[in-house]
């Protein structure tokens, strides 16, 4: 086995930097981009977007992923009718934004509701997801975009929407779609599932329908996005999904540097590009010495 992928780390992180500085760390890093949202370009016009685009792109980076809307607001699931129109059209127009940026994927949370999917009744909730879908599915194909919905943390009551594998075995088999896939938060399946079997499953869910990750550790209890190798997450079965499928896209690194912060040392980053591709190595070599 083989890694197919490139790496990239979560635009959050470069909030109030310059283009310039944003540069600097991601050349430095080893990285081939970063992960864009809302934040990081929120009142951009068409133009100056497709010039934030030529710029980075000289500099040898692209946006392969952006991460749409995720406050309470953007909540494409809501019983609410009106905030769920609201909703879907929040996550269309910064599909287009997305798009002009050059951007592959759209990372969408499946609910902002923190409520216990069961008890709530998962169908009412797929409902939902049916009418936003119908709308937002048609317009990613449009711009030769993918949605791809993440697996969330459980909620305060239990597992909110998104939280259990089998949430997405549901939405493959009844929202099947060229332009709808997966991202696996490793985080979030730790949390989620309780342990390292259990996140596992999130990987089997998702399986051949994975179109982004964002990796980041923790310890098991909360989602402290620590970077890759200083917590509990065993990342061998995401590497290993990754490039048997033949993934060619990027990993985004969604945390900042195991490193005294927040203004992070240029050297801070690539150490975590290092650690985490040794952890790549690592899981792919082991592979590959038990089938030869």
């Amino acid at each position: 086995m083989e890694k197919t992928w490139t790496w990239t780390t979560t635009g959050y992180s470069f909030v109030g930097k310059s283009h310039d500085e944003i540069s600097q760390i991601c050349r430095h890093a080893g990285l081939s981009g970063f992960e864009a949202a809302h934040e990081l370009f929120p009142s951009e016009t068409d133009a100056e977007l497709e010039s934030a685009r030529a710029r980075f792109a000289e500099a040898g980076l692209r946006f392969d992923s952006f991460h749409l809307p995720l406050t309470a607001a953007a909540d494409i699931c809501s019983f609410y009718e009106t905030t769920r129109r609201e909703a879907v059209e929040m996550a269309r127009h910064s599909m287009e934004r997305a798009a002009i940026l050059g951007a592959r994927v759209g990372i969408q949370h499946p609910s902002t509701s923190r409520f216990d999917a069961e008890a709530e009744g998962l169908d009412r909730y797929l409902s939902q997801l049916d009418k936003s879908l119908q709308v937002l599915l048609p317009a990613a194909e449009k711009l030769d975009f993918t949605l791809a919905l993440e697996n969330m943390l459980p909620g305060d009551q239990g597992g909110r929407l998104g939280s259990r594998p089998e949430h997405f075995e549901r939405i493959t088999a009844e929202f099947g779609h060229s332009n709808l896939g997966f991202c696996l938060d490793t985080g979030h399946a730790l949390v989620a599932g309780g342990g390292r079997e259990e996140a596992d499953a999130f990987v089997e869910a998702m399986g051949p329908h994975l179109v982004a990750f964002h990796l980041a550790d923790n310890a098991g209890d909360r989602d402290s996005h620590l970077a890759p190798g200083h917590g509990r997450v065993d990342f061998g079965a995401a590497f290993r999904t990754a490039s048997a499928t033949g993934y060619k896209y990027s990993m985004c690194i969604e945390t900042p540097p195991f490193a005294q912060g927040p203004a992070y040392s240029l050297d801070a980053w690539k150490q975590m590009v290092v650690d985490t591709e040794a952890l790549a190595d690592a899981a792919l070599s082991a592979r590959n010495q038990v089938t030869s």
